[in-house]
């Protein structure tokens, strides 16, 4: 399975000590080199910067097709941008994003997504994580944004009830 990650993901899993579910449901995750810069190489003091560099089950890509990643750069971060040309190239299985505005660019290319709230919730139903609500509540409380209807939906996915 040929998986691509953006940053979100990334430094998502990283606030709440749970990167290591990249290599739990994947194995193997390409990135390409603007999310690595962008976790990684900018400051190193991001969530999830010592462990993308430290991850040998993390392959960091170069995108072919610039032009198509300028073209995506009216819309998106060169992250983003980047992370959808490598999934197209790459024939990915799956796209891990969670921007909202990628989200719909990889609906348009219909591509195959998920994203940190998806991961937790097929970490819980393969009994990788006791539980996913204190994740999400966990998530909130570190600034991750989702609305309360979604959060409701990803609590009954996961077959939880709402923590206290």
């Amino acid at each position: 399975m040929i998986v691509v990650a953006d940053s979100g993901p990334l430094i998502a899993l990283a606030l709440i000590d749970q990167f290591d579910l990249f290599k739990l449901l994947y194995g193997k995750i390409h990135i390409p080199k603007a999310v690595f810069e962008e976790v990684a190489a900018v400051s190193g003091e991001l969530p999830g910067a010592s462990e993308v560099i430290k991850a040998p089950w993390i392959q960091v890509s170069g995108v072919r097709d610039t032009t198509a990643v300028q073209i995506l750069r009216d819309r998106l971060d060169i992250g983003e941008s980047q992370a959808i040309v490598l999934s197209i190239e790459l024939n990915a299985d799956l796209l891990i994003i969670d921007e909202a505005r990628g989200r719909r660019v990889v609906d348009a290319h219909g591509l195959k997504k998920t994203g940190t709230l998806g991961m937790l919730v097929m970490a819980k139903r393969l009994g990788l994580i006791q539980a996913a609500v204190p994740l999400l509540d966990e998530l909130l409380t570190k600034g991750f944004r989702m609305s309360a209807e979604l959060y409701d939906t990803i609590r009954e996915l996961a077959s939880e009830a709402k923590s206290q």
